[in-house]
C-alpha cells in the first residue's frame, strides 16, 4: 500500500492515488489554482496567480527539510486527470498534524475531497494522535468533508486569505487518529 518516494508515502484510494508532487504537475496545478473560485476557498493561493508561484510550491514540497507533505490527487488510472487536487499535511507539535486540501472546481461535489481526506487519515503517515483542519465559514462543502470524515467542531477563529486580502471567519475541527 505504501511506496516511500522522497520518504513520503504513496497512498492508494478507491478512485485515485495520493502521490508526492512532481515538477511536471505544474501545468495542471496552475490551471486550477488560477481559478478565482478555488483560490478564494484557500488561505495561501493568491489571485491572480503570480508567475512562478506553482513552481515554488512544488519545489517546497520536494525539499527534504519540508515541514509539510503535499500529495497530488492523481486519478489517471480511473480516467480522471493526472492531478485533480492537492492534499497538504503539516507536522505540528505533540504528535499532531493539520490537513488542508483543494479539488479542481470542475470536480466539486464528486466526493473526491472526502475520499482523499479519509485515505490520508487512514494511512496516518506522520503517526499523529490528532489532526486539525480549518475551513472558511463560507465554504460549507469543505466543512461537510471534514464532518463526513469524523472531524469534530472545535470553535470559530479567523485566518488571513491571500486571494481575498482579508481576515476571514473560520471553523476549526479536530479528528482523533
Amino acid at each position: 500500500m505504501f511506496d516511500t518516494s522522497n520518504d513520503q508515502p504513496t497512498i492508494q484510494a478507491e478512485r485515485f492515488v495520493l502521490r508526492p508532487l512532481r515538477r511536471s504537475d505544474a501545468g495542471l496545478i496552475g490551471l486550477y489554482a488560477a481559478d478565482k473560485r478555488m483560490a478564494e476557498m484557500t488561505r495561501q493561493i493568491p489571485h491572480p496567480l503570480p508567475p512562478g508561484a506553482v513552481e515554488a510550491t512544488i519545489e517546497n514540497a520536494l525539499d527534504p527539510e519540508r515541514k509539510e507533505d503535499v500529495w497530488a490527487i492523481d486519478g489517471q488510472a480511473t480516467g480522471l486527470a493526472e492531478v485533480v487536487g492537492l492534499v497538504h499535511l503539516a507536522r505540528l507539535d505533540r504528535q499532531q498534524s493539520e490537513i488542508s486540501y483543494w479539488i479542481a472546481p470542475q470536480l466539486w461535489n464528486a466526493g473526491l475531497a472526502t475520499e482523499a481526506v479519509r485515505a490520508l487519515l487512514a494511512a496516518n503517515p506522520h503517526g499523529s494522535r490528532e489532526c486539525f483542519a480549518e475551513v472558511f465559514q463560507d465554504n460549507l462543502r469543505s466543512a461537510r468533508v471534514l464532518t463526513n470524515c469524523g472531524f469534530s467542531y472545535l470553535g470559530d477563529a479567523e485566518a488571513w486569505s491571500v486571494s481575498r486580502g482579508a481576515m476571514v471567519p473560520t471553523w476549526t475541527y479536530m479528528a482523533k487518529m
